[in-house]
């Protein structure tokens, strides 16, 4: 298992749960939920200073598939994001990863629902904990296989001229 702290993303429309793991990679815990800037990247600089703040080695991002695990527009909105915050971590050497997420905001709700908390109550929240189920399970996944999980993510590369 590698060391080093890693940040844990679920990327959603409205706002961005984060998490976060201990240093040896055995627990996620959650973060604080990121307000999404679809309109610029204020979300994007909080998380990479969330980043710098624990000086994370890699952000594991949430890959939102359906159950057959085929892509849903909710993939391409992950892609896109994992690739500008991996183009914002380029410098600091921070990898970026997609991990398949199917069901983590499902799974949740159902534990924030058995700790007695209302949905409602608790929008913010279950970003944060859908970033933990996110982490936690690329975690696991890490330790039993013995390898990184998921897929890295390569920063864009910015286009010159009038290239497509």
């Amino acid at each position: 298992m590698r060391t080093g702290v890693r940040i844990g993303v679920d990327v959603g429309k409205a706002r961005v749960g984060v998490a976060r793991s201990d240093a040896h990679g055995m627990l996620a815990t959650p973060v604080e939920t990121v307000p999404r800037d679809l309109d610029g990247d204020a979300d994007l600089h909080r998380i990479a200073e969330i980043v710098a703040e624990l000086d994370a080695v890699e952000a594991v991002v949430g890959l939102p598939l359906n159950l057959r695990g085929e892509r849903t527009p909710s993939t391409e909105d992950a892609e896109a994001f994992a690739r500008r915050l991996a183009t914002r971590l380029a410098a600091s050497g921070t990898a970026v990863r997609l991990v398949d997420e199917r069901l983590s905001t499902v799974s949740a709700q159902g534990q924030l629902r058995q700790a007695g908390k209302k949905t409602k109550q608790s929008r913010s929240i279950i970003d944060q904990a859908a970033a933990v189920v996110i982490l936690q399970h690329a975690l696991d996944i890490e330790r039993s296989r013995g390898e990184a999980p998921g897929d890295a993510v390569a920063p864009e590369t910015p286009r010159e001229g009038n290239e497509p």
